[in-house]
């Protein structure tokens, strides 16, 4: 487990290196300049891919059970037109962001319910939700792209604290408490047991359908939070905002070490996963690379994680 935290810092390392040599200009009044090793594109870089962390962030947790969140996008999604419609129909700021993310809550729950009331695989459950949630919120809208929202509301996803943008400190934030809950709490040491052995942890006395449905009411609540987050940092609520972000969103997980498995991984490494994929993002848009060639490479890197993920399993 060790080697493999190491393979995944030393592929960060190795990323910014190779783009910070490729974006380079030599010679001038500057000797050394690169388009992508500076503060201005790193926080721009950081504050898109907060969105994918914080929603990875709650993928973990239930990756780690075992299980698989395909709604996140969705979820972000709905959250975000909900607050939005709210906000234009004269509702305050804070009773429209509290009212989002319940929903986005709600969803989560009703994942959890499906999977451990019902026994729905958690792929057909968070699918069926995927789904779901896309609708409410084209329904929602009738498709129309929802403007004009209160400019406190965006200094959130828009905004600085000092010199660090928000969405990064709430990835920060969101990132160091679950961290901290899922390995030093006995509700962390729960969810470990139930990806790694499900019927062990059930003998030992683990309430797993609790464990359960407490990871996926997470998840949705992290697709909420990046929902209000992205809402706010593009200034309009819309039924297609987020999505294919659940793609995205698995794939900086097991990037960074989260076994589709069950029972391993942690959140520092899903958050370096989630840099690895915004980084590379960047550095091809830097390097002029097409888009469709763009999601080549991303799904090249996924594949690649998933072989390695299976391998270190023997």
């Amino acid at each position: 487990m060790k080697s493999k935290r190491l393979g995944i810092w030393l592929a960060l390392i190795i990323e910014i290196l190779l783009l910070t040599i490729l974006t380079s200009s030599f010679g001038g009044e500057k000797i050394f300049e690169s388009t992508f090793l500076n503060w201005v594109n790193i926080s721009q870089v950081i504050r898109a891919l907060s969105f994918i962390a914080i929603m990875a962030v709650g993928q973990a947790l239930v990756i780690i059970t075992a299980g698989i969140d395909l709604s996140v996008g969705s979820v972000l999604g709905l959250t975000g037109v909900i607050t939005a419609v709210l906000m234009n129909h004269g509702s305050g700021i804070a009773v429209a962001v509290l009212i989002g993310l319940c929903a986005a809550i709600l969803c989560g729950t009703l994942n959890g319910l499906l999977i451990t009331r019902a026994q729905l695989p958690p792929f057909i459950a968070t699918l069926g939700m995927m789904s779901i949630a896309r609708g409410l919120a084209f329904g929602l809208t009738g498709g129309e792209t929802i403007r004009n929202l209160p400019p406190e509301f965006l200094a959130v996803g828009q905004g600085t604290l000092g010199a660090i943008p928000i969405p990064i400190l709430v990835m920060i934030v969101v990132a160091v408490v679950a961290g901290y809950f899922l390995k030093a709490t006995t509700w962390g040491r729960y969810i470990y047991a139930i990806g790694g052995n499900e019927e062990a942890a059930l003998y030992s006395g683990v309430n797993v359908r609790k464990i359960k449905l407490s990871v996926y009411l997470l998840s949705g609540l992290a697709a909420g939070i990046a929902g209000i987050l992205f809402t706010a940092r593009f200034g309009v609520g819309q039924s297609t905002a987020g999505l294919g972000y659940e793609l995205d969103v698995i794939a900086a997980a097991v990037i960074g070490g989260v076994s589709l498995s069950g029972g391993r991984g942690t959140i520092l490494g899903t958050i370096i996963g989630s840099l690895l994929m915004g980084i590379l993002r960047n550095g091809l848009v830097l390097l002029n690379v097409s888009e469709y060639w763009q999601e080549v490479a991303i799904g090249l890197v996924i594949l690649l994680a998933v072989i390695l993920d299976r391998r270190s399993r023997k």
